[in-house]
């Protein structure tokens, strides 16, 4: 199992977890505060219901008496509403205040709108909140008082959504603000490595193209093959340590024909992997991109490197260069006959440390990227199949532009 994968995916579970803990909790804290205060508002508008009914249907009594059961009715604020068996409306509270039920002209007198619809809207909204509370009078007929939830549980039934949301919102900032962080740390350190690592290999580089020309003039070799060869690998070596020189700075770009770069490379580089292996380069042969040639010569490297690995000791490696006039961009396919990818790690194989293979730091596909990145183009997996091969594209801008043929 690799373990870069596995480690990010046990951190995604504990924090998954974690926030669904917290979710759940504050929802269940929530639905027992509002059960709670649900039965609180009921006893009020039972309440406020009977003292309506006492107010509405009790004989003259003391004036002190009606006056307490006045008090004990406006105390209760709660918008409800009573109802007859014949379901017109006897008495409402704290409804509209512009608003009345009742045709009269006084009513009209004091600024009210007769809306007998906004009435009977609010009492559909109240019969589908709760049950009803039935008043039995002294005459054998019954009322049905109706009514809604205060504003307060209005909010405090949606505040535990309000509330996850904002927290969603607030570890989502959180989360990608940490990554930041993260990857500026981590850049920090590679661009360090790599500044620190062409640094040292500065100096064995130049004692071996000095040991290179000794050998020339001790053995009277100026033109062998072997330590021609051995020239253009110490070159290569010089390159390596310029390329980790400019890891961290923006890499000059400059106009070149990408088929002759890809060839060049690919003549240098196949001389020094199995025989067994052919390689095969195809397409336009006259496109051009702006390219830094040491540093897009890296990401060929890199890309056939892992071909030649997924291959292991025979098979094909395919490079094809193929323009789109229409969007003035270069494709580069490179496709070899390997062990393939998995379609989960089309994206993962690009991330820093994620390997595969038993020996390696896996930052050879993160390195790409970002070198295709400087290029101002993009890398994917155009498509693999496990046993059967894989093909990586890379996308670059065109440098030839085309003008539209007029009739």
């Amino acid at each position: 199992m690799n373990p870069y994968k596995y480690n990010k995916q046990v951190w995604k579970i504990v924090l998954l977890f974690f926030a669904a803990m917290i979710g759940i909790a504050s929802l269940l804290y929530t639905n027992y505060l509002v059960k709670n205060l649900s039965i609180s508002e009921r006893t009020k508008a039972e309440v406020w219901a009977m003292s309506t009914r006492s107010i509405m249907t009790m004989p003259d009594v003391d004036d002190d008496f009606i006056s307490f059961i006045y008090a004990v009715r406006d105390s209760l604020s709660l918008p409800a509403i009573i109802i007859d068996s014949k379901e017109n409306i006897i008495f409402w509270r704290d409804l509209d205040s512009t608003k009345t039920n009742i045709k009269a002209e006084e009513e009209h007198k004091e600024g009210l709108t007769y809306d007998p619809d906004y009435f009977q809207k609010q009492l559909y909204i109240m019969k589908g909140m709760h049950p009803p509370i039935t008043l039995e009078l002294d005459t054998g007929e019954s009322w049905l008082v109706y009514y809604k939830d205060s504003s307060a549980l209005q909010q405090l039934r949606i505040f535990p959504y309000i509330q996850l949301s904002l927290i969603a919102i607030f570890l989502t900032i959180a989360y990608t603000v940490f990554n930041s962080i993260k990857k500026s740390e981590q850049n920090l350190v590679w661009v360090g490595m790599a500044k620190e690592a062409a640094h040292q290999l500065g100096t064995p580089i130049s004692s071996l193209m000095g040991w290179i020309e000794l050998i020339r003039l001790k053995y009277d070799a100026e033109n062998d093959d072997v330590v021609n060869e051995m020239e253009r690998d110490v070159q290569r070596l010089e390159i390596v340590a310029d390329r980790f020189s400019k890891i961290g700075s923006t890499p000059s770009l400059s106009n070149h024909n990408v088929y002759h770069v890809v060839n060049d490379f690919i003549n240098y580089f196949k001389i020094r992997t199995s025989e067994k292996i052919t390689f095969i380069l195809e397409g336009d042969k006259h496109v051009e991109a702006m390219l830094n040639v040491p540093l897009f010569d890296w990401i060929i490297e890199n890309l056939l490197k892992n071909a030649v690995n997924a291959i292991g000791t025979e098979g094909t490696i395919k490079v094809s260069i193929t323009e789109n006039i229409a969007k003035e961009e270069i494709f580069i396919d490179i496709s070899d006959t390997g062990k393939g990818i998995p379609r989960s790690n089309f994206e993962t194989i690009f991330q820093p440390g994620f390997t595969t293979r038993k020996r390696g730091w896996g930052l050879g596909l993160s390195l790409t990227m970002r070198m295709v990145s400087y290029h101002k183009g993009q890398i994917f997996v155009k498509e693999s199949e496990i046993g059967k091969g894989t093909t990586f594209r890379i996308i670059l801008k065109s440098n030839l532009k085309y003008e539209p043929t007029q009739v």
